[in-house]
């Protein structure tokens, strides 16, 4: 059954190469971390949640936000063997409460509630997209990109990170939540230019201060599509 249905647009991921050890303690239980050509990421992301509808139903003020949120990448084995690829998130943020509330009671996701906004500028050159967050300062992402988005190519780094299919959160140390997130395989504008300002100790920890001054491995805009987010079930 499909608890959310949305678009997500213009998804801006910055992907940072970090000791898979910083990780661990955040790997929810019966998943693993998922490499990529032995590199551990972890991504920045900033998008718009726009034509949002829990259960088919629109609510005011509910329905187009922005998110940004810092999340890596695991695996896990069901029990018919079958490997599924998914997302951890280390924190999301959302300008809205009631979504907080309705993500972390039913989800156990890690939501915060912030002040957001965005811009979006499209030339006949350039695509710039900008996501800002934050309670006393803004924090920001910004890229410029080619305005013709294009497909993602076998084996990339892209396709990797826009092709995890499912949410993994950690309810215990013996409890893990799954669920499923359904959407196509999205088109990327490539990037020409990026700049991140972020205060990642003050958002995300004192653990990833060191993010401030480290350089992204990679970068790029994914156009996004229509999702749906299935209902999660308990992991034992």
């Amino acid at each position: 059954m499909t608890f959310l249905s949305a678009e997500w647009r213009k998804l801006a991921i910055v992907n940072y190469v970090v000791d898979r050890e910083l990780l661990y303690p955040f790997l929810p239980k019966h998943t693993e971390l998922d490499l990529w050509n032995g590199k551990c990421y972890l991504s920045l992301m900033g998008f718009m949640f726009l034509n949002t509808s829990i259960y088919g139903i629109k609510i005011p003020f509910h329905i187009n936000f922005e998110e940004v949120n810092l999340r890596f990448y695991v695996k896990y084995k069901s029990e018919n063997s079958i490997e599924k690829r998914g997302v951890v998130f280390i924190k999301e943020v959302v300008p809205k409460k009631a979504i907080t509330w309705l993500a972390n009671s039913l989800y156990h996701e890690n939501y915060e509630t912030m002040l957001t906004k965005h811009e979006w500028k499209n030339t006949y050159n350039s695509l710039r997209i900008a996501y800002f967050w934050g309670r006393f300062r803004w924090n920001s992402i910004w890229v410029e990109a080619s305005p013709d988005a294009i497909e993602t190519q076998a084996g990339s780094d892209e396709e990797f990170i826009t092709e995890h299919y499912w949410g993994y959160t950690k309810i215990d140390d013996h409890r893990t939540m799954e669920y499923e997130v359904v959407h196509p395989k999205w088109l990327v504008y490539p990037v020409k230019k990026c700049y991140v300002d972020v205060s990642f100790d003050r958002i995300y920890g004192k653990e990833f201060a060191f993010l401030r001054n480290q350089n992204y491995d990679s970068v790029f805009l994914a156009e996004g599509s229509k999702v749906k987010i299935k209902h999660g079930n308990v992991i034992n």
